[in-house]
C-alpha cells in the first residue's frame, strides 16, 4: 500500500472525494460541484462541457441532463466518460474515468421533483443541444409547456440521471514549485480492488 497522509488518507476513494467536495462547498464562491465532463462523438472527436455533480454515491458519481442532448446521446452510445473537478480555492482537483449507465427512473423522478418549478418546465421546453431559432421562441416554449403541464409537472421521459462508475480516480493537490502530489486509484473493472499509485507531478 502506498503511504498516504492528510487529505489523501483513507481506504475509500468515494469518501475522500466527498470530503474534498465538502471542503470546497465551504470555500468556493460559485458551483463547487461543477465538473467538466468529456465524451466522444461517433467519429471519436472529444466533447467537453460543464455540468453539476449532484451526488457522490458509494459506487458512482451522479448528474442529470437531457438524454437527447449531445452529451446524452454520446454517453448512451459509448457507455464511457471522464470528468475533472477543479477547486481554485483549495488548489486541488479530482479526475475520474469510468463506465456510464442511466440512473433509475425512481431516482431521476425524485431529483426532478426537487428542482425549482421553472427548471422543471425548462426541461420540457428546451431541445438541448439542437438549433434554436431565437431566445423569444424558447420563452414561448416555456410558456406553452408551463400551461400544458401546470404547477406539478412530471419528469420528461427524455430527461434524467447518469451514473459514472469509476475505473480510475486521481486526486491531485498543488505543490510548491509545481511539485504536486498525485495519487491514482485504478482497477480493471468496477468489481476489482483498487491499485493505488503515486504519480510524478
Amino acid at each position: 500500500m502506498v503511504p498516504r497522509k492528510g487529505i489523501f488518507a483513507g481506504d475509500n476513494p468515494f469518501e475522500i472525494a466527498r470530503s474534498w467536495l465538502a471542503e470546497a462547498e465551504a470555500k468556493e464562491i460559485n458551483d463547487p460541484n461543477a465538473m467538466a465532463i468529456a465524451t466522444v462523438d461517433p467519429d471519436g472527436l472529444p466533447n467537453v462541457r460543464m455540468v453539476l455533480l449532484k451526488e457522490i454515491a458509494d459506487d458512482a458519481f451522479i448528474f442529470f441532463t437531457n438524454y437527447e442532448s449531445a452529451k446524452g446521446t454520446e454517453l448512451d452510445a459509448s457507455g464511457k466518460a471522464a470528468f475533472v473537478m477543479h477547486w481554485k480555492s483549495l488548489r486541488r482537483q479530482v479526475r475520474v474515468r469510468g463506465l456510464v449507465t442511466r440512473e433509475s427512473d425512481e431516482a431521476s423522478d425524485a431529483y426532478y421533483q426537487s428542482r425549482a418549478l421553472g427548471s422543471r418546465i425548462g426541461a420540457w421546453a428546451s431541445k438541448q443541444s439542437r438549433p434554436l431559432k431565437s431566445k423569444a421562441s424558447l420563452m414561448e416554449a416555456v410558456t406553452r409547456e408551463g400551461l400544458k403541464h401546470g404547477p406539478n409537472p412530471k419528469r420528461p421521459p427524455f430527461w434524467g440521471g447518469y451514473r459514472i462508475a469509476p475505473v480510475e480516480i486521481e486526486f491531485w493537490a498543488d505543490g510548491e514549485f509545481r511539485l504536486h502530489d498525485r495519487f491514482r486509484w485504478r482497477r480493471a473493472t468496477v468489481k476489482d480492488d483498487w491499485e493505488i499509485v503515486r504519480l510524478n507531478p
